[in-house]
């Protein structure tokens, strides 16, 4: 028991937006993610500096006992001084401001790139884009009743 007094268990549930605060999300808003995953969690733990921490793949919340989401086990000593928070409480809100934050930059990048267009080497994505452009905005159904 001694050694568990020393570790903090964080479950990805706690930053559910899709969760309200009574079924079981702990952070604000600004501080929740979509769909949060063990692995998210880690990497979002990582980014606000936390190195000790240990992951459990199989464990479900007590609450949500049919629900294999993970847990993940993090140094109270490690996560304090890390964050800058006084509580944990203070330490789930800066690991959700950091994941929001990373999500939140993978979706411009994911924009940017769709909106700059296929590759040089991507055979596959400018046939498809000559295809639509060649089209000219003409619907289906126009299209095939020209092939008749």
């Amino acid at each position: 028991m001694a050694e568990q007094r020393e570790r903090l268990i964080i479950w990805p549930g706690y930053f559910d937006s899709k969760r309200s605060r009574r079924s079981g999300r702990r952070v604000p808003v600004e501080a929740s993610v979509a769909n949060p995953t063990l692995d998210g969690l880690a990497y979002a733990a990582r980014s606000t500096g936390i190195k000790k921490m240990k992951r459990d793949e199989d464990a479900s919340h007590p609450s949500r006992p049919r629900s294999k989401e993970g847990r993940l086990w993090v140094s109270i000593a490690d996560a304090l001084a890390a964050t800058g928070a006084s509580s944990k409480e203070g330490v789930l809100r800066e690991i959700g401001v950091a994941w929001r934050g990373q999500k939140k930059g993978a979706k411009l990048q994911d924009k940017v790139a769709k909106a700059s267009g296929p590759k040089t080497g991507d055979k596959r994505g400018r046939s498809q884009r000559k295809a639509f452009k060649s089209a000219k905005g003409r619907k289906p159904s126009e299209r095939r009743k020209r092939r008749k």
